[in-house]
């Protein structure tokens, strides 16, 4: 019975079938406001469904001069970072599937691996589209990775956890810590858009100058596990800022307001700022938003150490 349930939890609910369908229903949302916002009708609501089938169904081709086993396994290896970093989220405001004391370092590396993949698979061709992707979605990933994680860390120090859900516990039974902690939820905010690549941070997809950067050289089924993997980042990154900095989440109603109002946010953002350029995107935000996060960790360690 214990092992149906966990194959129950890793395939069907909350992790596998049900996030993937939940990261593509993100992904039309995020696109229906964008264009909104823009004066555009956008697409309907099966179109990013339509995408990945029609991807799957297309023949998968293999460049020439490239790893082929890295070629196939890299898109797999970054979905499965992403359902398995799933697994320890209070999705949808249940419990997690799995919990452990840390799993908060875990899940933050398991979501590191997508960019990985994505520069890996770049560097892996020939294509100098691909190549120049690949370096800038590396370049990036170390500019917004870093305030990113440093900007989760600040509630677990609050909380005096390395756990997911005991954070969560806190945040709910406290004063949001968006109110106590801003300059932490603005840095988890912009680093999340910066990690995946919106607007106005998609200098490495920038599709005007170099295609589709580090997955020019990919089609068919491996685009379309790499965006599927793109989607369930999307959710769980929604998830843990709301989470943590939302007040928790305790049931479906409050994870759909909250992760919703949090992509309302992101949507209007990617509306209102023109792609930046990737000097612009690296320097500045290295510079100002790691210095921001390492501030309020110091500040947070202050307050501790002296029992505030």
């Amino acid at each position: 019975m214990n092992n149906t349930l966990s194959l129950l939890y890793l395939l069907i609910f909350p992790g596998g079938l049900f996030l993937i369908a939940m990261g593509m229903a993100y992904e039309w949302a995020d696109r229906k406001l964008v264009a909104q916002f823009q004066n555009r009708y956008g697409p309907r609501w099966f179109q990013p469904l339509a995408d990945t089938i029609k991807l799957l169904a297309k023949e998968e081709i293999t460049p020439a001069g490239v790893s082929g086993g890295l070629f196939f396994a890299l898109p797999i290896v970054a979905v499965a970072s992403a359902l398995t970093a799933s697994l320890n989220v209070p999705m949808f405001g249940l419990r997690p599937a799995f919990s452990f004391q840390g799993d908060l370092i875990v899940a933050m590396y398991l979501l590191s691996v997508m960019t990985l993949c994505m520069g890996l698979a770049g560097a892996n061709t020939n294509d100098r589209f691909s190549l120049v992707g690949a370096t800038r979605t590396l370049t990036q990933m170390f500019s917004y990775e870093a305030p990113f994680m440093l900007a989760l860390l600040g509630p677990a120090i609050m909380a005096g956890s390395w756990n997911i859900s005991e954070i969560n516990d806190y945040a709910g039974s406290n004063l949001w810590m968006i109110i106590t902690l801003p300059v932490g939820a603005l840095v988890a905010l912009i680093g999340l858009m910066g990690k995946l690549e919106l607007p106005p941070f998609d200098a490495p997809e920038a599709e005007t100058e170099i295609v589709s950067g580090a997955l020019t050289e990919y089609s068919g089924r491996g685009l379309a596990l790499f965006h599927i993997g793109k989607d369930v980042e999307l959710v769980i990154g929604l998830t843990m800022v709301s989470a943590f900095y939302l007040g928790g989440l305790s049931n479906p109603l409050l994870f759909i307001l909250k992760t919703g109002g949090l992509l309302l946010v992101t949507a209007g953002l990617q509306s209102l700022f023109a792609r930046l350029r990737i000097d612009q995107t690296v320097g500045m935000w290295w510079r100002i938003g790691a210095l921001l996060a390492l501030l309020q960790l110091l500040v947070l360690i202050v307050f501790k150490g002296f029992g505030l």
